[in-house]
């Protein structure tokens, strides 16, 4: 209990709920304070136990994912972004967060502010970010809102990125009606540090000043966090101030400042970004780790608008700022920098031994609270929430292939063209084409076509792979074999790439936690990611979690627990892209195809049967083949190697033959024993498409025998494609629909 009552009018009930609190929230404040709370001290909890900064309703399952692994350098939660070794001093610094909400209201502002938030988390440590990517999901793409918030988004990422210096290296894009209310903006950054030579959002030695630098604080972003807590509605529209709007430009100049601090002074103790909930994150954030406490001046803050009371100073989430904490004595060394910059900075407090947070105005003390009551693993509450079996899996255990009929070969290039053209399937091009995948490559960026992004590492003979993904229609069907897969799709992007994987970081999109069929779906996707990250060593170094991405209809989104995952691509190794390369070279399947269209895009999109089980997986099956994927690669067996995925293998086919715009020919004795529509479209995992040099076959199966199940289904040819029997014509016309399309449906 503080020996000092802040000045202010008492807070009631009813302002608790207004703010996002519930009732036994605002009668346990006032346990912790040991009074009731002024409208100051409530807001301040408002933000901090808002589900967006204290992860209440998700933190007793997140507990559960792995974290521990020989490369980690930071457990999950220990800092602002995961940490692991690479080697030769080398770190990699990585993290994946959401900007749905701010992103559903006012498309560019945004997403531009989810990518300049994304890489404060990066340099804030200490590290140079060196490459972008993003996760991205909208409603159905003939909706003229929808062309609205994907021109707005990508704008706002490709404006906000390029003029950053940082390059968009990969990402994805879905488009499904169940994201027509609510976007999903997945924003990711990866950097690279020296070991030992990152800082930690510490606030430690008493006496030591407090510093905010950066931009001028204003009133966008006021409850951000706690717009970022609830559903959309109709009303949304009227929080716009709680979107924050974003300057890449004051952001290179803080991020050339925050590591010239780092790298040429001894002055910084802690530092952090200020991100949701702006000063009172930082703050609380920062002394709670340390088990200290902090003063702080509001009125020294630099505003730029006049008037703001105290509460507003607090919760602003105005963009481009950091808090610094510095040993006292060297203010004039770390000022030069600041001046160097031309950065707006200002002491605004200092470190106390309080164990609380003091914020005074005007001399005046404003809030006294506990930095600990505060924060994750603190006084924030935990709850455990009740879930039940969602009635729709009774539907999906309906579901019987053979009431779907198989298709004709006479249909067979018809659904081909149409799938390859298909918004969740065709290129990115008019996407990615936004995005300077080269600017500012202090590390050189591949932009060769292979399943995950590969960035060289200056200075090195090492590169990293990174990549995001997620299938949410396979989670929605089956959440906890659907996160497995979504962390398996992963790692099998990068060992296709010639990587092997790391570690992973996760932003996990959900809906309503006090649904409790939408907590079930959270609960069995986080048990399923856990089971995956064990089997492939992929430990979880933290993430985000962004509930509420639903309508006040109860329409929720899919869930969907993007996966951001890098690897490592060592000395020697070889960065395996997934285009044929030379005419008569020999096509193999690695895995086993299956008798299965469950959940397929052919199934849901061509024949609009929504409601099936997840697709054929076997978790041991597929890591084999990501080792034996890997031994091909690093024995020099294969030219190239492309994972099946949305659209099936005839799919995986025609994006290896359209770089260099070559044919095929397949004839699979185990595929015409199938269903047609299974071997052509069918999207059981674990499969791998690989090419051989013509003359390496033997070698090559002699490798394969005694590591996954394969078979040889055909040859590169010149143009033309064919399947079984099949002719599908030249593979132009279907290069054509492939990088059109896209554009030509949000035109």
């Amino acid at each position: 209990m503080s020996e000092t009552q802040p000045i202010g009018t008492l807070a009631a009930v009813e302002q608790a709920k207004q703010l996002g609190l519930r009732e036994e929230e605002f009668e346990k404040i006032i346990e912790i304070l040991g009074r009731i709370p002024n409208f100051t001290e409530l807001s301040i909890y408002s933000v901090m136990w808002s589900e967006h900064c204290s992860y209440k309703n998700s933190i007793v399952w997140l507990k559960t994912l792995p974290k521990e692994g020989e490369k980690m350098l930071a457990k999950a939660g220990e800092e602002n972004a995961g940490l692991i070794d690479i080697g030769d001093g080398l770190a990699c610094c990585f993290k994946i967060e959401s900007h749905n909400h701010p992103s559903a209201i006012e498309p560019y502002q945004g997403a531009a502010t989810g990518v300049g938030g994304i890489n404060r988390d990066i340099f804030s440590m200490g590290a140079r970010p060196i490459a972008q990517l993003n996760s991205l999901r909208f409603g159905n793409i003939e909706n003229e809102r929808t062309k609205w918030l994907v021109r707005g988004v990508v704008k706002g990422i490709g404006n906000y990125g390029n003029a950053f210096g940082i390059p968009t290296v990969g990402g994805e894009v879905y488009f499904d009606d169940c994201y027509q209310i609510n976007p999903l903006v997945n924003a990711m950054s990866v950097g690279i540090a020296k070991v030992g030579k990152t800082v930690s959002a510490i606030s430690e030695g008493l006496g030591n000043p407090v510093y905010i630098f950066g931009s001028a604080t204003g009133k966008d972003g006021i409850h951000g966090a706690a717009f970022a807590s609830k559903d959309i509605t109709e009303d949304s529209a009227k929080d716009l101030p709680s979107v924050q709007v974003g300057d890449p430009f004051w952001e290179k100049l803080i991020l050339e400042a925050s590591l010239e601090l780092l790298e040429e002074t001894d002055a910084v103790v802690g530092m952090q970004d200020m991100g949701a909930a702006g000063i009172t994150c930082s703050t609380s954030e920062m002394s709670a780790k340390s088990g200290t406490g902090m003063k702080v001046w509001l009125d020294k803050v630099p505003m730029r608008q006049a008037g703001m009371k105290d509460w507003e100073i607090l919760l602003s989430e105005s963009q481009e700022r950091m808090l610094v904490i510095v040993k006292k004595g060297h203010e004039a060394e770390v000022e030069k920098i600041f001046a160097k910059w031309d950065l707006t900075y200002a002491i605004i407090g200092e470190v106390t031994d309080t164990a609380r947070v003091q914020y005074y105005m005007n001399g005046e003390l404003r809030a006294d609270i506990p930095g600990e009551s505060l924060v994750l693993g603190g006084g924030a509450p935990v709850y455990h929430r009740e879930y039940t079996e969602p009635k729709y899996f009774k539907e999906i255990e309906k579901f019987d292939m053979n009431q779907v009929a198989d298709i004709s070969v006479e249909e067979a290039p018809a659904i081909a063209k149409y799938l390859i053209g298909h918004p969740n399937i065709a290129s990115k091009r008019w996407v990615y084409n936004q995005y300077d995948s080269m600017v500012g490559t202090i590390n050189q960026t591949t932009n060769a076509p292979s399943d995950a992004a590969v960035v060289k590492v200056k200075g090195t003979d090492k590169s990293i792979a990174m990549t995001v993904d997620c299938n949410s229609r396979f989670v929605y069907a089956n959440p906890f074999v659907g996160g497995m897969i979504a962390v398996s799709e992963a790692a099998r992007n990068l060992v296709c790439s010639g990587a092997e994987p790391a570690a992973i970081t996760n932003c996990l999109n959900f809906g309503n936690p006090y649904n409790p069929e939408v907590y079930y779906q959270f609960v069995y996707a986080i048990k399923g990611l856990g089971e995956a990250c064990i089997k492939f060593d992929t430990p979880v170094t933290g993430g985000n979690v962004s509930f509420y991405n639903q309508s006040s209809d109860e329409n929720a989104v899919f869930p969907t627990p993007t996966i951001g995952m890098v690897g490592l691509l060592g000395s020697g190794k070889k960065h395996m892209t997934l285009n044929f390369k030379n005419e008569g070279d020999s096509i193999y399947l690695l895995g086993e195809n299956k008798n299965d269209i469950a959940c397929s895009h052919y199934l849901a999109h061509y024949k609009k049967v929504n409601l099936s089980p997840a697709p054929y997986f076997n978790l041991d099956e597929e890591h084999n083949l990501h080792k034996a994927v890997l031994a091909s690669i690093n024995s020099g067996l294969i030219q190239s190697a492309h994972d099946i995925s949305e659209g099936g293998l005839l799919t995986c086919l025609l994006e290896s033959a359209f770089p260099n715009q070559l044919g095929f020919s397949i004839d699979s004795e185990k595929g015409k024993a199938m269903r047609r529509d299974a071997f052509l479209f069918g999207e059981a995992q674990g499969r791998v498409v690989v090419s051989v040099a013509k003359g390496a076959e033997a070698a090559f199966e002699e490798a394969m025998q005694s590591l996954a199940p394969f078979e040889k289904i055909g040859t590169v040819e010149k143009n033309n494609v064919t399947v079984n029997g099949i002719a599908f014509g030249a593979i132009n016309s279907y290069l054509h629909t492939f990088e059109n399309s896209l554009e030509e449906q949000l035109s």
